[in-house]
């Protein structure tokens, strides 16, 4: 479910990001520019031959439709514990290293990272795999939502999720 905001609406975002941190897992949410090369260091490991960085940027387009903006928001203490959920899961699953998810809040210009996966392992094919699935796993699963706006017209709210246009809601209907 989604609604259209207007071109003025801003949602709240937390001041300073909000992490879940172990030796193993990163988690962040964070108001600031995302920080590629910090992922990197963070997944380096002298056990781990392979390591795989996925940045996420904000696109000019959806479905022809020319994007002038996203800005994301989440119920960031619900979405700490699913992040760390899946990595967890992936970091088993795929007997990798380390990984971090460091998602961002607020609004995410055009070009710019709205998130960073990055994953090590011993072997570069599980790298690859648990990159991929933790990217899957963020977008279907985590509580993040993004206000996409369109050029000459109103933002439309949506799950994080690739290919799913909002829908608007009729009154009456909320």
């Amino acid at each position: 479910m989604s609604t259209n905001e207007s071109s003025t609406y801003t949602p709240d975002i937390p001041s300073e990001p909000a992490t879940k941190i172990t030796d193993a897992i990163h988690i962040e949410l964070t108001p600031y520019n995302l920080d590629s090369l910090a992922a990197t260091r963070f997944v380096r490991s002298p056990s781990a031959g392979a390591t795989v960085l996925f940045i996420g940027t904000t696109r000019d387009s959806f479905n022809n439709l020319p994007v002038s903006s996203l800005s994301y928001t989440s119920y960031a203490p619900l979405a700490i514990s699913t992040l760390y959920k899946i990595a967890t899961t992936i970091l088993q699953k795929h007997s990798c290293t380390k990984i971090a998810i460091i998602h961002k809040l607020g609004e995410c210009p055009i070009g710019e990272e709205s998130i960073v996966i990055a994953v090590s392992a011993p072997h570069r094919k599980a790298a690859w795999l648990a990159g991929e699935e933790a990217l899957e796993e963020t977008k279907d699963k985590a509580e993040i939502w993004k206000l996409e706006r369109f050029e000459g017209g109103e933002g439309v709210w949506r799950a994080n999720r690739d290919g799913v246009m909002g829908v608007k809601v009729e009154e009456g209907r909320k």
